[in-house]
Formats: structure tokens, sequence, C-alpha cells
């Protein structure tokens, strides 16, 4: 085969890799909406795309064009659009809403949902609205409420098929088929008690090829997985998503049935987690938004601010002491963000991998013993590695660029190469043990751990570097300059 060949070959290869453009849904939604077509057309090219599509594009919509797409669609549709805005954004809507056409598109939605759009509004009109919903959503919207945000009975919906105990199989189905009107997740249908206590559940799949002599008792499963509602969202999200269901039974006290979680809520209540960690890693005491006033952001950022700010007034006495180290010996300076940097890059892969390991709750002395010394490995060797390279680099420069005698230049960034493996190796150190001691004392590690190591890598890679050169270079080799 020619090279020529080859080269077409290739080429054809890489072509075909190429993903092909998806559609621009919203710029065909807002078309759609703003042609000239009757309403019923509308409608029905609209009933061709996905509500979270629609929902994207409300944003971008004026007020009377948000009017004309309600109309079109109908508060029964627009409440399944609801169900995929962002909070503040299903706020502003409600907002330009006539109360009654905000009550009926509340009153269709899963009441999980609807607690979070009430929830963003003024106290007035929460009341307002709820107080004008019927008896049965009023009810599930208070009991939602309820739960504290941290519980996984405030991330519950209470749309699920339930069936009582010692049905037949016609009763069964029939039953699944009145309450599919207004529940659509029935993906697995619920067992209860007379007495409403929870059975078991059953997998549709199983009803539906299911003989009509067949006893219902044998498709039941009852050691279905369930959580309690007062349950710490944190405690039990790994237990959820091991079992990798639809949905999970959420019982009270009692034991008694009252929602289920599903997987579209494991997803939102992961989602919010790895915000919250990540912002806590910030040094935050919450998630923040484009929208949220000034004083609140800075509430959330000025706790951790003012306590590093005292220890970073530590550091700055620690380099102090110094000073008489970098007045005899200049050069050594242009290397301090060096060591800085890299001890606070490991501190922070070691304090990443180590908050991973500690969602775990079950990981053992030894399993912790043997994270410590594996991270204290992956410090000393990338230590090594780079200590060489600092050598070999920062001497090569020094020499040329600062003028430096060869032994004198080498002997320096000796010190540079050995400060940074000593930097490394002991903010792996630090950026494993400080999580789990905050963990051991049931203290959030995430919340703790990353402003604190920043700091703490920041104190040890000063004093290793400084007191290497006073050390080794200063005392032992009088090398000055």
């Amino acid at each position: 085969m020619s090279t020529k060949d080859e080269n077409e070959i290739k080429i054809e290869v890489e072509e075909d890799t190429i993903v092909p453009e998806r559609p621009d849904y919203e710029a065909e939604l807002i078309a759609i909406l703003k042609s000239s077509a009757s309403d019923d057309a509308i409608r029905e090219l609209l009933n061709d795309y996905h509500d979270n599509d629609i929902a994207e594009i409300l944003d971008d919509l004026s007020a009377k064009e948000r009017v004309k797409l309600f109309r079109i669609l109908g508060d029964e549709a627009i409440s399944d659009v609801f169900a995929y805005l962002d909070e503040d954004v299903a706020k502003e809507i409600i907002s330009e809403l006539g109360i009654d056409q905000a009550v009926n598109i509340l009153e269709s939605m899963d009441a999980d949902e609807a607690v979070d759009i009430l929830e963003e509004l003024e106290d007035d009109k929460r009341n307002e609205l709820i107080n004008l919903l019927d008896e049965e959503s009023k009810q599930d919207i208070r009991m939602i409420s309820s739960y504290d945000d941290d519980e996984i009975g405030s991330k519950m919906t209470t749309n699920y098929i339930v069936i009582g105990r010692g049905l037949s199989i016609r009763q069964a189905m029939k039953s699944l088929v009145d309450q599919a009107a207004d529940n659509d997740n029935i993906g697995t249908i619920y067992v209860v008690e007379d007495d409403e206590t929870f059975y078991g559940a059953i997998d549709l799949k199983d009803l539906i090829v299911a003989r009509t002599h067949t006893n219902l008792e044998d498709l039941i499963s009852t050691s279905y997985p369930y959580v309690y509602a007062h349950e710490d969202i944190a405690e039990c999200l790994e237990e959820i998503k091991d079992y990798s269901e639809d949905s999970i039974p959420v019982l009270d006290n009692d034991k008694k049935l009252i929602g289920v979680i599903t997987a579209q809520d494991v997803i939102e209540v992961v989602d919010e987690e790895m915000g919250e960690d990540y912002a806590k890693l910030a040094g935050l005491i919450g998630e923040e938004d484009l929208k949220e006033p000034l004083l609140e952001s800075m509430k959330k950022r000025l706790p951790w601010l003012l306590i590093l700010f005292v220890l970073g007034l530590v550091v700055s006495s620690v380099i102090g002491i110094f000073e008489g180290v970098v007045a005899q010996l200049t050069v050594v300076i242009a290397f301090q963000s060096l060591i800085l940097d890299m001890a606070g890059n490991v501190g922070t892969q070691s304090l990443a991998v180590t908050i991973r390991v500690l969602v775990d709750e079950n990981l053992t002395f030894k399993n912790k013993a043997k994270l410590v010394f594996k991270e204290m490995r992956v410090g000393f060797t990338n230590g090594i590695l780079l200590g060489i390279l600092a050598f070999v680099g920062t001497g090569l420069y020094i020499h040329i660029a600062k003028g430096f005698a060869v032994h004198q230049s080498f002997a320096i960034s000796m010190c540079i190469g050995i400060s940074l493996l000593v930097a490394m190796i002991i903010s792996s150190l630090m950026g494993t043990l400080i999580p789990l001691f905050f963990n051991k004392i049931k203290v959030d590690p995430a919340v703790a751990s990353g402003p604190l190591i920043t700091t703490v890598n920041d104190l040890v890679a000063v004093v290793s570097y400084y007191g290497l050169t006073w050390i080794l270079l200063i005392n032992l080799m009088q090398i000055t300059g």
C-alpha cells in the first residue's frame, strides 16, 4: 500500500470520528413560538420536544411570550415544564402568573418540586398559594416541608403507586391503572398492610406477565430496601446508590410508607452534595449563585477568610524570622513560590483522595493507616523526581542567569530540591491526616480541611526551605550573595 493510500485511510478514519452537531432545539422552539401558526398547530409542534428543552427557553422569552406559551400548552403540561426549571427562574415566572393559574400549576406538580418553588417565594405569597391548594396537595407539601434540608424526607416525592396486601392479580392491576392517571412513577408498585405499614414491593414487569391465577404474595419482595424520612442524606445516600433501583420507599418512624426517593431525586441530591463539598473546600459556608445578594455572599466567605487572615499573619511572622537568611543570600527568595506552590498542590491532591475515601463509612483503622502511608509514598516518589528536576534546572539557571560559580549554583539548587522533597512529603501527610482528624472528631472534613491545609503547607514549606538554606548554605557552606 502506498503512503498516499495510508494517508487517505487516516483522513477517512478521522472524519468518521467527528461527532455530528446536535440540533439547536432552543432556536427551533423560539422560532415555533414566534410563528404566526395557530395555537393548535404550535401545540402539536411543541409536543415533539422534551419538557427540559421548553424549560430552557422560558428565561429567554418576554413575559408576553410566556403568557402565549402557557395558554397554548395549558396548566398541566406547563407543570411538567416547571419540574426542570431552576428555582430562581420558577420563582420569577410564578410571580408573573395570576393566582388561580399558579395554584393550578402547583397542584399538578409533584409535591417535592412544588416545595422547591414555594420555598423561594416571599412568606406572604407562599402562604397565600398554599392556602388555596386542594387538601391533598396542601397535606403533601406541608409534610415534605416539615423535614430539615439535611433529612432524606425533604427530597422525597409522593408520586408513587401503592396497593394493599392480599389483593388478587386482577385487583392489583385495576388499582395500578386507577392510580396511574395521577402518579407516573409506576416502575415499582409498593405494597402496604391495612394500617399503611410497608410490606414490600413488586416490579411492574412481574405484575404484567403474571397469570390471573398467580398468588400476588409470590411477586412481592418483602426484603426490599427502604430509608427512614428522618435519616441524614449524607449517611444514607451511598446505600441508596448501591441498590440502583428506580425508586426507594421512604418510611416514617412507625414504618408507614409516606413517599419515595426516585433515581432523579438521587441525581439531584448527589449534585447538591458535590456542589456543597466544592464550596466547603473553597472555604465557603454554602453555595452561591449569580443572583445572590452581596451581603449573603460576604457572610459565606468572610468567616474562613478571617481565620485564614490570622493564620496568614503567623506564616508572615515565621518568614520574618528568616529575614537575615534572605539578606545574606537574596537569590533564594526567587524560588520561594516554587516550594509553596508545589506543597499546596500536593496537599490538595492528597486532600481530594482522602475526602473521596472517607465517603466509605466502613473504613477501618487499617485502611486509614494504609491510606496515610500510600500518600506519603506518593509524595516521596514525586518529591524525588521533582527534586532532581529542580536540582538540575535551578542549578543551571542560577549559574547562567545569576552568575554564581558552578559549585555554589548547584549547592543552592540542591537545597531547593531537598526542600521541595521535604515539603511534598509533609504536605501529602497533612493532606491526609488533617481530614482524618476532623472526621474522627465529627467535624465535616470538607469544611475545615481545604483552607487549613493550604496555610499549614505554606508554613511547612517556608520553615523547610529557609531552615535548610540557613543550615546548609549559609552556616555549613558559607555561601552568600
